[in-house]
């Protein structure tokens, strides 16, 4: 089968699914564009921010992506393109799509609270904590498996006498210093649009001129070289201090200059995929048991591995925590739930499918060790694809750049995103019912303390991913999607 084709297929499947199903949704729920949200109506400056529809899609997605839809797609390969690309398709539609659109509204509809409030109102109280306790230790697993990815991505690499080795550490330190910078560009971008009043657009175009400036100067001058331990370290006091601010001063501009990101890493991909037009070099279906694992530890029977591998890719519990948790206090207009929510699982359906095509380019590399990690799976495949296109065979380094720096970037956006998450968490275990956290006194005010629910959240997660990538990510896949089924179960 041809690349080309499995992609204009699965663009075409996705957005017959975002038009009919995702519409007839707002129609059984009552989308109301003229409904005031909770954005708006407990507007405070540091939770509640109403954010544009543009700026609010690139916070979700940019949170909700992180390296799930890359991850999973790639190490599920294992069981030939034919399973991954029908369980993308038809669970990011039918389960995905519905899980994250009903979180979102539900939580609109019940003064953005999370998905654990719902469930209180819905089921009881003792059912909420304990839907609050299992959320939160999946948290955990979210800041300890990204907060990995992200320092394996950073990391310097030593020579057997202790030095650093330059050669093969510079693409690592290449990434490290752009995505370092482009914290540092979406506060300045933040200042001037929230408090400066600069006009988005003209803001958006000197912001997107300046992420090329950053990665121009970044590929020229990288002169950070760090250990797995200390990228670690310095990970967890960026999300420590990024979780308790107010959101227009970091989540909201970066994550929505991280979308540009995106949106550049998808052109790449199309213009890769459709010019290339490579048949799949791998199996439509190897068995219903992974009897290849290049990793080194097979994945077992396909019931239920392929699901729990696929996990960010078709449906993911970690989206509902997300838009029940930032996004639906930043809802401006119920009419931007289903493009935001519903849309952007659906967009994420997308990146999962390419990752299946750049896989499926570079399989024989895959299987025989030569790439280490899926990041460098899917930046290989979509720049060597994009080579092959006429006249683009010097883009190979420059892509591969970008391919690498936006999956970092959601992995940040998706640290931050997932300990403010736990932190709203921690905080909602210990306050009382019908109580708020500013009523308190004793060790309940201590506990709900920004502050304090933060430091826990990043030492216990930070400290869970000194423990290794490997070790962590099978584990979140599986609390991931038991608590998919746990949101599915609140929202219906």
């Amino acid at each position: 089968m041809n690349a080309a084709v499995i992609l204009i297929i699965g663009i075409v499947i996705l957005a017959l699914g975002y038009v009919f199903y995702g519409g007839w949704l707002s129609k059984q729920w009552g989308i109301d564009p003229s409904r005031t949200t909770p954005a708006h109506e407990l507007e405070d400056g540091m939770d509640y921010c109403p954010a544009k529809a543009p700026v609010l899609m690139g916070h979700h997605f940019s949170s909700i992506a992180g390296a799930g839809p890359i991850n999973g797609p790639i190490q599920a390969a294992v069981f030939g393109w034919v399973p991954v690309l029908l369980w993308v398709l038809i669970g990011g539609i039918f389960f995905g799509g519905v899980h994250d659109y009903g979180a979102l509204f539900a939580s609109v509809r019940n003064n953005g609270q999370s998905i654990g409030t719902v469930v209180e109102s819905s089921i009881g109280q003792k059912a909420k904590r304990l839907f609050i306790i299992f959320s939160y230790l999946t948290l955990i697993l979210v800041v300890a498996a990204f907060a990995s990815i992200v320092a394996n991505t950073f990391k310097a690499t030593y020579l057997e006498s202790g030095a650093v080795d330059v050669a093969k550490s510079a693409a690592n330190a290449t990434t490290a210093i752009i995505s370092l910078l482009f914290i540092v560009l979406a506060i300045f971008f933040g200042f001037f649009v929230y408090r400066r009043n600069a006009p988005l657009g003209v803001s958006t175009l000197i912001g997107v001129v300046a992420i090329a400036v950053i990665m121009w100067l970044g590929i020229k001058w990288h002169p950070i070289y760090l250990s797995y331990q200390t990228w670690m370290i310095i990970c967890g006091i960026y999300i420590l201090v990024a979780s308790v601010t107010p959101v227009w001063i970091l989540l909201q501009p970066r994550d929505y200059l991280s979308s540009f990101l995106l949106y550049a890493m998808m052109l790449l991909a199309l213009i890769g995929v459709v010019g290339a037009h490579p048949s799949l070099d791998m199996p439509a279906f190897t068995g219903f048991v992974d009897t290849v694992a290049p990793t080194g530890s097979s994945l077992g029977y396909m019931f239920p591995a392929l699901f729990v591998t696929i996990a960010c890719g078709a449906i993911s519990g970690f989206h509902s925590l997300v838009g029940s948790g930032t996004t639906a206090k930043q809802l401006n207009n119920e009419k931007d739930a289903q493009p935001i929510a519903y849309g952007g699982m659906l967009l994420e359906c997308l990146v999962a499918v390419i990752s299946l095509c750049a896989v499926a380019f570079v399989f024989s590399g895959y299987m025989d060790g030569t790439y280490a990690s899926p990041t460098q799976v899917f930046a290989a495949g979509l720049s060597q694809m994009l080579a092959c296109v006429p006249g683009l065979a010097g883009a190979e380094s420059v892509a591969y750049a970008l391919l690498v720096l936006a999956v970092s970037v959601f992995c940040l956006t998706s640290l931050d995103t997932a300990t403010r998450l736990g932190r709203y968490m921690f905080q909602e275990l210990f306050t009382p019912h019908g109580m708020e956290a500013s009523e308190l006194t004793g060790w309940r005010a201590v506990l709900v303390n920004p502050w304090v629910a933060t430091i826990i959240t990043v030492v216990l997660g930070v400290g869970l991913g000194l423990t290794g990538y490997q070790l962590v990510w099978p584990l979140f896949g599986a609390a991931n999607q038991l608590l998919a089924a746990l949101g599915l179960l609140a929202v219906c």
